[in-house]
């Protein structure tokens, strides 16, 4: 199976159709601004917490690359292989380098092309193993976020798993057990909440490629909530084990109103595995 071919069908594995999103069909968010004519109004002022900062809580999504970028990704198949938003940065974590000039060590750049030999294999996603960070916060599904004055929590409908940031002052582990999303903690610096992960794994992918990073990874994102409805995170991924230097790209996100998280679980109902590398 060729390389194309083979992250195709891993996105094709990870797909989530958006049609099964929304849950509370019935219920109205009595928090949400309105426009006259009672749709939610993304683009009202930014909500503020008791301190002043601003409340990042609410339901997320990144957003989806353009068609066209889509189409020169993936090639013949239209928005990934269904309706679900995919981000170019969920396909190909160096999407912003030319082909030849990503900053891959060339250890990692074999590793990388060893990998699509036997793609379906190494991958995580179709053994039902976590996406792991950043992958999991650019996939097409939404997480919530719960914001208190120490600590925030990131519930992603991917796999119904979690992710802690601590904000209470405390440092980052000195020896921390390696980890599927790692260990975090945030500080806010002006409007944005700036969160530090280390100690993972490196059993995770970086994107739907096959991009991956060793436990060496230092993930630093800048969450800023533009106004209501509407969110930048800046992510900056350095692993000096993998790449020749650090590098950054931008997610745009989201709000999705009067919704809320579905329970889902990657092994329940999955037909796809038995068939994957089938001739």
């Amino acid at each position: 199976m060729g390389i194309r071919k083979n992250w195709i069908v891993l996105i094709a594995l990870v797909a989530v159709p958006a049609c099964v999103r929304a849950q509370w069909l019935n219920h109205r968010d009595s928090g949400v601004p309105r426009t006259p004519d009672g749709k939610p109004s993304l683009s009202a002022r930014t909500p503020r917490g008791a301190d002043g900062k601003p409340d990042l809580s609410g339901l997320w999504e990144t957003d989806s690359a353009p068609h066209e970028v889509l189409r020169r990704l993936i090639p013949g198949v239209t928005n990934g292989a269904g309706e679900e938003p995919l981000s170019q940065y969920f396909i190909n974590i160096l999407f912003d380098f030319k082909p030849g000039e990503e900053p891959l060590q060339p250890e990692a750049a074999n590793r990388f092309r060893q990998r699509a030999q036997s793609f379906s294999d190494e991958s995580p996603l179709p053994h039902c193993l976590p996406e792991g960070m950043p992958l999991v916060e650019m996939a097409p599904a939404p997480y919530k976020i719960i914001q208190t004055p120490r600590m925030t929590v990131m519930l992603y409908e991917r796999d119904t798993t979690y992710r802690q940031v601590y904000t209470d002052g405390r440092s980052l582990p000195d020896d921390p057990q390696p980890a599927w999303l790692g260990y975090s903690v945030g500080k806010w610096r002006d409007d944005s909440l700036v969160v530090d992960t280390i100690g993972f794994n490196d059993r995770g992918w970086l994107d739907a490629r096959g991009h991956t990073h060793t436990e060496a990874l230092h993930l630093t994102e800048r969450f800023h909530r533009l106004d209501f409805g509407h969110m930048e995170v800046q992510l900056t991924i350095d692993d000096p084990q993998t790449f020749t230097r650090p590098f950054t790209i931008k997610l745009h996100q989201r709000l999705v109103p009067d919704s809320d998280l579905l329970e889902s679980f990657c092994a329940e109902n999955e037909k796809d595995a038995t068939h994957i590398g089938a001739k």
